[in-house]
């Protein structure tokens, strides 16, 4: 078993601050600055895709196949009563030149072995996309 900590705390009229490892993420929690920091929902959905770029590399080696990088895009709806997300859907696109890359079996095992990716299907939609895109 794998444990997971975190620290977060928040100045009353400013900002929050998480803490994790050796990293510090500032984060929103006032109307004055939702403009220039990502607020919770924001924070949800990169954890999301910080899952799935994880699990391209993690991926890469175990299937072989060589990437130069990935991008990914996540959108979501908020719905009301009890407020939430759902609809999540994400676009992933892998450049690769590689033949060994098979996109249906990456999307297969990002979404049976992303750890984020379980958590949250099992309260909303995920829907996505992966492509490769070889012009590198």
């Amino acid at each position: 078993m794998i444990k997971y900590h975190i620290k977060a705390s928040s100045i009353s009229k400013q900002e929050g601050i998480i803490e994790v490892k050796q990293s510090t993420i500032n984060f929103g929690t006032t109307s004055l600055t939702s403009e220039n920091l990502p607020n919770p929902a924001e924070l949800f959905l990169s954890s999301f895709a910080s899952c799935i770029l994880k699990n391209v590399e993690r991926f890469s080696v175990m299937l072989k196949f060589n990437y130069l990088k990935a991008n990914i895009e996540v959108y979501a709806m908020r719905l009301e009563n009890p407020p939430r997300l759902d609809n999540i859907r994400y676009n992933l696109i892998v450049y690769s030149s590689d033949k060994r890359l098979n996109i249906d079996l990456l999307k297969k095992n990002i979404e049976k072995f992303g750890t984020i990716y379980n958590t949250i299907k099992l309260s909303c939609t995920i829907s996505g996309t992966i492509r490769n895109f070889q012009n590198i």
